[in-house]
């Protein structure tokens, strides 16, 4: 039975948000892509705490391609170190889990 993710992702801009998430859906390793603009980050990185805006991407897909979506979100993400994390999904409505399934790739 397959299984189900949500990710999410951060990154510096809105324009960059909307390609990385343009070439996911694309490529079928998300079925989709929710884009929250401008929130506030605090965070530690290279001994310094830092004080960002930044825009989040919830992409939702399969846990079978959350390998796949982190090598390509490496590959065309502007940050040394993204976040690229998932959260796995213990239950949804049938109908939009299979959507999910219709909408991406099929796992090798």
């Amino acid at each position: 039975m397959e299984s189900y993710v949500i990710c999410f992702i951060s990154v510096d801009t809105s324009e960059n948000a909307v390609n990385i998430a343009s070439i996911l859906v694309q490529e079928k390793i998300v079925a989709c892509v929710n884009i929250l603009n401008e929130y506030r980050s605090i965070y530690w990185w290279k001994g310094k705490i830092c004080d960002e805006k930044e825009t989040l991407l919830i992409a939702k897909t399969r846990s079978s391609l959350f390998k796949k979506l982190q090598e390509r979100v490496k590959q065309i993400h502007p940050y040394e170190v993204p976040e690229i994390i998932a959260v796995k999904i213990s239950d949804g409505l049938p109908e939009y889990l299979e959507w999910i399934n219709e909408s991406t790739e099929m796992s090798s």
